[in-house]
């Protein structure tokens, strides 16, 4: 019997994954269950599998066939609880079947899986708007009479808490989000069983917004050739696109002739990121979690000396002087590593949250539960579009402050999100709020610097050095919307900002100091082996001399002198990337060298060693045309592009640490720009009235700070 219902089994399975409906019918009205005989290991009945595979006219055909006396065997579930309204619910093209099957089975709307999942809930989780909407109607109608608690325990939550709005949001089906929140706005306030709000979970994924990801050049010209048009689809969450006007009808013959890959990627992830802000701008109106916060307590006494209760730091090694940190040498490094090595144990942040060994106070609310509210959550994710909409919104939300005592500064620095810091300090009256105020641990914003948080990754960064020189970078920008008093403030631990930066990177700053000494090392061989080639070229001309004047024989050739002029160049650019490179190698690589002295030196090193490259293969290409003494083009053409193809190789090669490069020097040249002097003829938008600034000095309040950089403060770290 068993080796019967096995073949009858596989032969079904067969028609099924053939798509045979007759083969299918015929063989269920041959047996007495019909499309309710259980045909897989895991309990899936003939309906099931028809269902799961998307199969609608089979399965309306196979429920039409279905004898009244086998109507209570549609409620039959597989192993993981699912019923055929289950299946039902993952494709749009099987909504009328789903109606079919509530027809004679109502009874289905209800039932739940091993999870806890009802089939509207199973439609959220694949973003199936259509079949949704339709469970939606239906379900409206049996909870008529129920009140909204009753309606969410009964259908749109699961067991672990989760509601339709948490899944549709988790698996980026934002349309769906947007029309679950417009229909049951009750549920956009609600937790999870992680205290998470659909808001906060939108909050956690960058890379769902335009500012959130890392786009390059290309990608970036392709998002802004296409524009979202109206969303004219019922069925799922795609969005359609359109190509904006002046490339509409060159789009359109493209698409018509040949569909890109690549355009069609770009649409459909900026139909993903405007969605997205879209759902942020329905679920802000009703966040209200920034009304749970700390006091506001403002550090108006900064402590600069480490006197007083508690044990001073200077047992461990600690100089008294803190601004001594920031420019360590070689000799100094040794007896600082045992005092930073036992500090990293004491203060380094363990999992991005803990600031010490004191333990954290409980200031959790009953609406977060996590103590992080959406716009910390998106400052810390770097999503601007949130920031700004709820800013816009709720204007007053900036002043929050979390359990650590922290403001959206704090967290911004943290998390290294300069383009929210540089959005808050824009604004004179909110720096001058947030930008002294202290954590729990006493730590100022200037402190913030020396930490971050344990998952932080740098960007785009290929050396530890320039790693390093941009967390340099991030300290002096900091510290240029500080008072100078205040650069000095000791935090519990009786650390000056600067002591704490210096024991954060010792690490990356020993990195930083062997990955430069490698590089310059290579680059010296490199450039030396160049101008001995370029050296030896000059006594070697080609040609040669004659014999009884010793003047070049080719000397009234056009290409002689490109070939010396060339050799000469190479010969010198190549001695002066040695000479550069050689600096950096008898440097004291003192932390403070690598904000702006050492990479400055490697870029420029950088460019005269391509340069003498590039002049030693024209070189090259000069001495084979007046060699072979050939007239035509052609053979010119040939040669030169030969000559250039190891320059090219090296340029490429080299180009992402040199692009680096370019990009970590920019900070010099805005200093530049800034000593220039000013024509008064130029109109220029002042950036702070310096007369409030002097009036609030005299007054001594801390908490009024300039919030541009300051040429009084603008020393180097």
């Amino acid at each position: 019997m068993d080796s019967y219902d096995d073949k009858l089994n596989g032969e079904l399975y067969r028609a099924l994954m053939k798509g045979d409906e007759q083969e299918v019918i015929q063989i269920c009205l041959s047996i007495p269950e019909g499309p309710s005989r259980i045909m897989t290991i895991h309990m899936d009945t003939v309906l099931h599998m028809a269902t799961f595979s998307k199969q609608a006219d089979l399965v309306l055909k196979l429920l039409k066939n279905l004898p009244e006396t086998h109507l209570n065997k549609l409620t039959r579930q597989n192993d993981t609880g699912n019923t055929i309204l289950h299946e039902a619910a993952t494709s749009n093209s099987t909504t009328k079947a789903a109606r079919e099957m509530l027809n004679k089975a109502p009874e289905l709307l209800s039932l739940r899986n091993l999870l806890g999942e009802t089939p509207i809930f199973r439609a959220a989780r694949y973003g199936k708007r259509s079949v949704f909407e339709f469970l939606a109607d239906e379900v409206d109608k049996v909870c008529a009479k129920m009140t909204e608690e009753q309606r969410i325990d009964a259908f749109f939550r699961r067991t672990d808490g989760t509601t339709i709005l948490h899944i549709s949001v988790l698996a980026e089906h934002f349309v769906l989000a947007g029309s679950i929140a417009t229909r049951y706005p009750y549920l956009i306030n609600l937790p999870d069983d992680d205290g998470m709000t659909a808001l906060q979970l939108l909050s956690c994924n960058p890379l769902a917004f335009q500012s959130g990801g890392q786009h390059g050049f290309l990608k970036k010209l392709i998002s802004s050739l296409v524009s979202r048009k109206g969303d004219n689809t019922k069925g799922g969450d795609d969005q359609g696109v359109e190509v904006c006007k002046p490339v509409a009808f060159v789009s359109d013959f493209v698409k018509s002739c040949w569909r890109s890959p690549m355009l069609e990627a770009a649409r459909k992830e900026k139909a993903r990121y405007e969605s997205a802000a879209k759902l942020a701008g329905l679920l802000i109106p009703y966040d209200t979690s920034w009304k749970n916060t700390n006091p506001r307590l403002d550090r108006s006494k900064p402590k600069t000396h480490r006197y007083g209760s508690r044990a001073s730091l200077n047992e461990k090694g600690l100089g008294r002087d803190g601004s001594q940190s920031l420019s360590l040498g070689k000799e100094e490094k040794e007896n600082h590593q045992e005092w930073s090595q036992e500090s990293n144990k004491s203060f380094t942040e363990k999992g991005g949250e803990e600031e010490c060994d004191e333990p954290l106070e409980d200031y959790t609310t009953p609406i977060i539960k996590t103590g992080e509210t959406p716009l910390f959550l998106a400052t810390m994710s770097g999503i601007r579009e949130i920031v700004e909409q709820i800013l816009d919104v709720h204007p007053q939300a900036i002043e929050h402050i979390n359990n650590k005592g922290r403001n959206i500064l704090h967290v911004a620095i943290k998390y290294r999100q300069i383009e929210m810091f540089n959005l808050v300090v824009s604004n004179e009256m909110l720096a001058r709020r947030l930008i002294t105020k202290t954590d729990k641990w006493g730590n100022s914003l200037l402190h913030m610097t020396g930490k971050k948080s344990s998952g932080h990754l740098a960007e785009k960064i290929q050396s530890p050095a320039l790693q390093l020189q941009k967390e340099l970078l991030l300290f002096e920008r900091v510290k240029e919307v500080y008072r100078t008093y205040f650069i000095k403030h000791l935090n519990e631990q009786k650390q000056t900002p600067e002591e704490l930066f210096a024991a954060t990177y010792y690490e990356l700053h020993n990195s930083a100091t062997d990955w430069l000494k490698r590089t310059s090392e290579n680059c010296t061989i490199v450039a030396v082996l160049i101008a001995t080639v370029a050296f030896a070229a000059a006594y070697t001309i080609p040609g040669g001399p004659n014999q009884t004047t010793g003047l070049p024989l080719l000397l009234s050739q056009p290409f002689f002198v490109i070939f010396t002029l060339t050799d000469v160049i190479s010969l010198t650019f190549s001695l002066t990337s040695v000479v550069t490179f050689l600096s950096i190698l008898t440097s004291s690589f003192r932390l403070q060298d690598f904000k702006n002295s050492l990479p400055q030196k490697l870029m420029l090193g950088f460019t005269f060693l391509i340069l003498s490259v590039s002049m030693m293969m024209v070189a090259f290409a000069a001495t084979i045309v007046l060699m072979i003494h050939n007239k035509e083009r052609w053979t010119k053409i040939v040669l030169y592009s030969v000559a250039f193809l190891p320059v090219t190789l090296f340029a490429i090669s080299y180009s992402p640490l040199y692009l680096s490069l370019l990009e970590a020097c920019k900070y010099p040249f805005k200093l530049i720009l800034k000593a220039c002097p000013r024509c008064n003829c130029v109109p220029f938008q002042p950036r702070m009235n310096n007369k409030l600034l002097e009036d609030e000095s005299m007054r001594g309040d801390s908490s009024s700070i300039k919030p541009h950089k300051s040429h009084s403060n603008s020393n180097p770290v």
